[in-house]
C-alpha cells in the first residue's frame, strides 16, 4: 500500500496538520482507537492567545517560569507569536469560544498565569476545537481516516522512514509506504495506574524511536494534573477538574477543611503541595470545594464537571468533591526541531509524542492545545515545500517481512516496558545528578 503522507493519530496536532498539507496529495491518517477517543477530545481548561503585544513579555515568562527554565526559548516564542493565526483558523472552522456580552472573545486565566489570556469554551474546548477540526477533515477528498488501526514499527533504512507497519481490527498486518511519516499518536499515560489519559495512550511512537535510535528528549518530564476527582476504582480513568475551576475561585482544603495552600501555583508546585497535605492528614484526596464561584458561573463555564460529580453523587453547589493528583500530561517525547523534523530523515512527530522544548520541565496551563497545532502547522509548510522531492528510500512494504509481528500483544508489552525502564533509568541518573 502507499500514500505521500502517513500520519499516526488522529487528535488535534494530526488533524490540523492534514488540514495544512496539499489538496492534490493523498493523506491516510490511522488512528488506535475510535477517532473521538484523543486525549484532545478531553481537555478541559481552553487554549492561549497572545491578546496584544503588550502582553508578550509576561505570557513569555509565566511560560519558562513554569518550565523552571529549561524551556527552549525560541520554541515558546514562535508558540506565543503564532498564537494568533492559530485562533483565526479555529474561527474560520467554526469553533465556537464564550464571547462577552458584547460578542468580543472571552478570556480567563488558570494557574501559573498572570493574566487572563486562555480562551475557551465551556469546560469541554479541547472536544469543541478537535471536533471542529474532525468535521473540517472528513470534508477533504484527499484525507482517509482509519480507525482501530495500531502502528507497530516504521518502514525504515539508512536512517531515512518510508512509513509505517499498521495492525487493523481484523488483525492483519501489513505496510503502508509513504513519502513523509508524521508521529502523532500522544503520550504515554496509558502506562500510569492513575491517569487523565485514555488507556491505549502507551508511548507507542516512544517505543518505537527508542528501538531504531531515533533521538529522544527529557522523556522522564511527566506531569502530574493536581486534582483529579478522587475515585477507589482502579479501573476508572482519572476524571480532570480543570485548572479553570481553581483559576475562577475554587479553594483546596484539608481534612478539617481549612484552605493550605494558594490554588494559582504552577502544576508541579501544587501538586506536591497536595501530596505532603494528604500525607499529614493520613488521606488519599483533599478537599475541593466551589462555593466562591457563582452557581450560574458554574453551570455556564463548567457544564461538564458538573454533570460528571453529579453522576458520581457529588451536589459541586452545596459540598466539596474529593480530589487527588493524576499523571496528565507529557512533556518530553521525540526530539524535534522547529519544523517537528526528527533525527531520522522525513519523519515528523508533533503533538504530545514530540518535544521541540516549549514546556520545560513542566507545562503551563492551556499550552497543549496551543503548542500542538503551532508546530503540527510547521510540520505541514515543510511537507508541502518538499512535495516534489522523489523518496529515496528503496525498501518497500512489499519486500518486508511481517512475521516478527506476529504476536502484537507481547509486542505491545515489549514496547510498554521498554519506556518504562527508560523513564526509571533517567529519573535515577537525575537523582545522581543531583547527589
Amino acid at each position: 500500500m502507499k500514500t505521500d503522507i502517513l500520519i499516526i493519530g488522529a487528535g488535534c496536532a494530526g488533524l490540523y496538520c492534514a488540514l495544512h498539507l496539499p489538496k492534490d496529495k493523498n493523506i491516510l491518517i490511522i488512528t488506535k482507537d475510535k477517532t473521538e477517543h484523543s486525549d484532545s477530545f478531553l481537555a478541559q481548561g481552553g487554549i492561549c492567545m497572545l491578546k496584544d503585544k503588550s502582553d508578550y513579555e509576561s505570557y513569555f515568562e509565566d511560560t519558562m517560569r513554569a518550565g523552571h527554565y529549561e524551556n527552549n526559548p525560541k520554541s515558546v516564542e514562535i508558540m506565543i507569536r503564532s498564537s494568533r493565526d492559530v485562533i483565526e483558523d479555529l474561527l474560520h472552522y467554526g469553533v465556537d469560544f464564550n464571547r462577552e456580552a458584547d460578542g468580543s472573545l472571552c478570556f480567563t486565566r488558570e494557574g501559573g498565569h498572570s493574566d487572563k489570556r486562555i480562551l475557551f469554551h465551556e469546560d469541554i474546548t479541547g472536544e469543541e476545537i478537535t471536533g471542529r477540526l474532525l468535521a473540517q477533515v472528513k470534508m477533504q477528498p484527499n484525507i482517509q481516516i482509519v480507525e482501530y488501526c495500531t502502528m507497530l514499527d516504521i518502514l525504515c533504512g539508512d536512517n531515512i522512514c518510508c512509513g509505517a507497519v499498521l495492525r487493523d481490527k481484523e488483525g492483519n498486518i501489513f505496510g503502508v509506504n509513504a513519502d513523509f511519516t508524521v508521529l502523532a499518536c500522544g503520550g504515554i499515560g496509558g502506562l500510569y495506574r492513575h491517569t487523565t489519559n485514555y488507556r491505549h495512550l502507551t508511548g507507542d511512537g516512544i517505543a518505537i524511536a527508542l528501538e531504531h535510535g531515533i533521538a529522544l528528549e527529557h522523556i522522564n518530564y511527566v506531569q502530574i494534573h493536581p486534582t483529579t476527582l478522587y475515585s477507589a476504582a482502579p479501573e476508572e480513568k482519572s476524571f480532570l477538574i480543570s485548572e479553570s475551576v481553581r483559576g475562577e475561585g475554587a479553594v483546596l482544603y484539608n481534612v478539617k477543611k481549612e484552605r493550605f495552600v494558594n490554588e494559582l501555583l504552577p502544576r508541579d508546585v501544587l501538586t506536591k503541595k497536595i501530596y505532603e497535605q494528604m500525607e499529614k492528614d493520613g488521606t488519599p484526596y483533599v478537599w475541593l470545594s466551589m462555593e466562591h464561584i457563582p452557581e450560574e458561573e458554574l453551570n455556564s463555564h463548567f457544564p461538564n464537571i458538573v454533570k460528571h460529580c453529579r453522576e458520581k453523587g457529588f451536589d459541586v453547589f452545596h459540598e466539596c468533591i474529593p480530589v487527588v493528583p493524576a499523571q496528565h500530561y507529557f512533556m518530553g517525547g521525540i526530539k524535534v526541531d522547529l519544523s517537528s523534523r526528527t533525527s531520522m530523515e522525513r519523519l515528523f512527530a508533533i503533538g504530545e509524542t514530540a518535544c521541540n522544548g516549549v514546556h520545560g520541565k513542566n507545562r503551563l496551563a492551556s499550552n497543549s492545545l496551543l503548542e500542538s497545532l503551532v508546530f503540527a502547522k510547521r510540520a505541514a509548510k515543510v511537507m508541502s515545500k518538499s512535495r516534489d522531492e522523489k523518496n529515496v528510500m528503496e525498501a518497500s512494504a512489499e519486500t518486508t517481512d511481517f512475521s516478527c509481528y506476529k504476536d502484537a500483544e507481547a509486542l505491545a508489552e515489549e514496547y510498554k516496558t521498554n519506556v518504562l525502564n527508560e523513564i526509571e533509568r533517567l529519573n535515577k541518573l537525575c537523582t545522581i545528578q543531583l547527589q
